[in-house]
């Protein structure tokens, strides 16, 4: 069946930027992050992709019984861990690494009894004030996962850096001097797996593992990076020789003419200044096209370059392709992806390039090649 509309998914894409990943970050390893559908990409799909990464990271439990069942037998990390009885047994089940960040987590490992070891990854929160034990609470944090009655099988260490994608923010290398001050004060200890006993550590986001190399760990944790995504403000993928794995597409569905002075679309916000063509796109806010995206934002078609015309509508957008000779009913139109980088998107929506490719709707079909 012919699509109208699909995000189609490159897979040669996906692994070419695991390899950029590799490149960026020597002697590192790589927790691929595949949370939230992959970005929008498709979480099994892109897992089985990206078979290459040494780990997946999830954001949830449910998110790595998916990979478990699809038959993915790399380790799974849970980013947010466990927080009752019954995942605890689940994650086990499914040997499954866990974050454990709060005290509550720590709880339900001393009340575990039942023989299966984890990898547990200590969460220090070096300045994101979001999830992890902070410094002064770490020691007391280790003394309870050292005494837990079913020892680890290994304790790690990672935090998340807040500001990585500010190149010219000190609170990157504030964050990491924390974490080093924990890591001069723990030594060496059997718990550890780390060469001379040093723990295992993971630090380096996308921004972190291109933008920052004191920052980057043993593990490296990329998400946007896989994708094809710039991190830095004002960068695209291509400038750090990444590759665009999503291209969000559709098919002009009419092209109507609109004399000068008259109105498109709801609200009548964008008048013709002149007489006009107008293509109608089939895509709209109910596939995940923002409806706060700006008048003037490209739309990509063979012919050339139009401009949005007016609001975003649950199913359709009206495109100005005034100028451009021969855009046709039935032809293609890409919003982003190749050729129409998500990140200029983005700065026409007044967002980030994360919120436009996890949000692609579940009617949206990925198509892989």
């Amino acid at each position: 069946m012919s699509r109208i509309l699909r995000a189609s998914i490159d897979r040669a894409a996906l692994r070419a930027n695991l390899a950029a990943v590799r490149a960026a970050a020597p002697g590192c390893k790589v927790m691929a992050v595949v949370k939230a559908n992959a970005y929008g990409h498709g979480l099994v799909a892109t897992a089985t992709t990206l078979a290459g990464a040494d780990a997946f990271a999830v954001a949830r439990i449910e998110e790595g019984v998916l990979l478990r069942e699809a038959g993915i037998n790399l380790p799974v990390v849970l980013l947010e861990g466990v927080f009752n009885g019954a995942q605890l047994a689940e994650a086990a089940h499914r040997d499954f690494e866990l974050v454990v960040h709060d005290s509550s987590q720590l709880a339900l490992l001393e009340g575990w009894g039942r023989g299966r070891r984890f990898t547990l990854w200590v969460k220090v929160d070096t300045g994101m004030n979001r999830l992890g034990f902070r410094p002064e609470e770490f020691p007391r944090a280790f003394e309870r996962l050292c005494a837990l009655p079913v020892p680890p099988r290994e304790i790690r260490l990672l935090t998340h850096l807040a500001r990585a994608d500010e190149r010219d923010c000190e609170m990157t290398s504030a964050q990491v001097a924390r974490l080093r001050a924990i890591l001069d004060q723990l030594g060496p200890h059997p718990a550890f797996a780390g060469p001379g006993g040093r723990p295992v550590v993971s630090i380096g986001n996308s921004a972190g593992l291109l933008g920052w190399p004191q920052a980057r760990g043993d593990w490296v944790r990329p998400g946007l990076a896989l994708y094809g995504v710039s991190p830095f403000p004002g960068q695209v993928g291509t400038d750090l020789g990444l590759s665009a794995a999503m291209t969000l597409e559709s098919s002009v569905i009419a092209v109507r003419r609109v004399p000068r002075g008259e109105t498109v679309g709801y609200g009548g916000t964008w008048r013709a200044e002149r007489d006009a063509a107008i293509a109608i796109v089939a895509a709209g806010y109910g596939d995940g096209v923002p409806r706060h995206l700006a008048s003037g934002a490209p739309v990509l078609f063979a012919a050339g370059t139009g401009a949005l015309a007016g609001r975003v509508s649950m199913d359709m957008i009206a495109v100005d392709v005034t100028g451009l000779s021969g855009v046709r009913v039935g032809d293609r139109a890409t919003l982003w992806g190749r050729g129409l980088p998500v990140e200029r998107i983005a700065d026409h929506a007044g967002t980030i390039p994360y919120e436009l490719i996890c949000g692609v709707s579940q009617r949206v079909p990925l198509e892989l090649r």
